[in-house]
């Protein structure tokens, strides 16, 4: 009876883990209130709620620790799969990405100093206040996709995840309504109007950011299988690579090795073909949070104690983008370019096409998109790299 009930759980939870973000992704594209939220805050609720109460047992937890590891590698490959590089190699989407890229990692290691005194108090070792650093960095050249694979690499602890997470969520959120509300006047006054305002712009770029539709469900189900079947060839061949490698954090090594090779992969034709692979590593992405959520026990979390997290991240999000800003006037960078450029790096790509349409202004979608990207590209090496010197 006790094997039938732990059998019977242990289906249960990974239906669950695979069910609940499927659903969550499904729910977003009908109804945009979910999207606007955010899926992720959600997932984390949901975790967070059924994790501390019908999931609390000493069943679940190790599922959930096995499949966040498998799924983590995962996505890397399929997210990076869906990169088109192509005619991105322009001066001005280069000179913004590096002075964006110089701005969040001079103030991520500035703030890493500052804070240091806090996380002393709050009992923070070293080592994974430079974890927390290496997370950020990752976020911050590239999204929240890059959350994931880097705190697998630097195995940042589950408790520190989830605040990191968490007050990521609360810090971009601000920063996004800042932009919507005040980005243009701000960038009007400090930069000189390079753009005119025009009606039908939010619209059209609203229709440039359509997804692919696809002819019926199994092309859906063919796409989908064959892109899940190169990811996975992907991750095999990592791992094997990295039996080979002698180095103490195999798991960093894994994460780099993926990367490497999906970035290759995403130039070649066959790989070009392939639709819908992003979605479909974000949606592995959201399986990881949901797992993370389901095994932090809210009981033992101290968020007044790690306040300091949030201070940090505030003061990376808001430090970069003022410094931004006052490098792009030195090296003459437009100012539109200069706001869609952190947004990209900071909230993501899939934000970009809005801020176009708060500065009225559809001509730099394909800049920060591609600016976005390349800091996907990059982010999971960025971020173990100032893991290690950090550290």
């Amino acid at each position: 009876m006790l094997v039938y009930k732990s059998k019977m759980m242990i289906a249960l939870t990974i239906l669950y883990l695979f069910g609940i973000p499927l659903a969550v992704m499904l729910m977003a594209k009908r109804w945009p209130i979910i999207q606007k939220i955010s899926p992720m805050v959600i997932l984390y609720l949901i975790g967070l709620a059924l994790g501390n109460t019908v999931l609390s047992n000493d069943t679940v937890t190790p599922i959930c620790t096995n499949i966040s590891n498998v799924v983590v590698l995962m996505a890397i490959p399929l997210m990076l799969l869906g990169c088109n590089f192509k005619m991105w190699s322009t001066k001005a989407v280069v000179k913004t990405f590096m002075v964006g890229l110089f701005s969040i990692l001079f103030v991520t290691v500035a703030g890493f100093f500052i804070f240091h005194p806090m996380a002393d108090a709050a009992q923070v070792s070293n080592a994974d206040y430079a974890k927390i650093s290496a997370v950020m960095t990752g976020i911050y050249t590239g999204g929240i996709p890059n959350l994931a694979p880097v705190s697998k690499a630097v195995n940042l602890p589950n408790k520190l995840f989830l605040m990191v997470s968490g007050y990521d969520l609360i810090v971009t959120g601000l920063y996004l309504i800042l932009i919507v509300f005040f980005g243009e006047p701000i960038i009007r006054k400090v930069f000189k109007i390079n753009h005119i305002k025009t009606k039908d712009t939010a619209t059209s770029i609203a229709h440039e950011d359509s997804s692919v539709k696809y002819k019926n469900f199994k092309s859906i189900l063919f796409n989908r299988s064959i892109s899940i079947v190169v990811a996975f060839v992907v991750v095999a061949i990592s791992y094997a690579l990295s039996l080979i490698i002698p180095l103490e954090n195999s798991t960093a090594v894994i994460i780099i090795l993926l990367t490497t090779l999906s970035l290759l992969l995403s130039f070649t034709k066959p790989v070009k073909r392939l639709e819908g692979t992003f979605d479909l590593g974000l949606y592995f992405v959201y399986v990881f949070c949901l797992a993370v959520a389901t095994m932090v026990n809210i009981h033992d979390m101290e968020f007044s104690k790690h306040l300091f997290i949030l201070y940090y991240i505030a003061f990376a999000v808001f430090g970069s983008l003022a410094l931004q800003i006052i490098l792009a006037k030195i090296f003459k960078i437009e100012g539109d370019l200069v706001l869609v450029s952190s947004i990209a790096l900071i909230n993501s790509p899939p934000f970009v096409p809005m801020v176009a349409a708060v500065l009225y202004n559809k001509d730099i979608i394909l800049p920060g998109i591609a600016i976005g990207l390349l800091g996907y590209a990059i982010g999971n090496y960025l971020g173990i790299g100032i893991f290690m010197l950090l550290s």
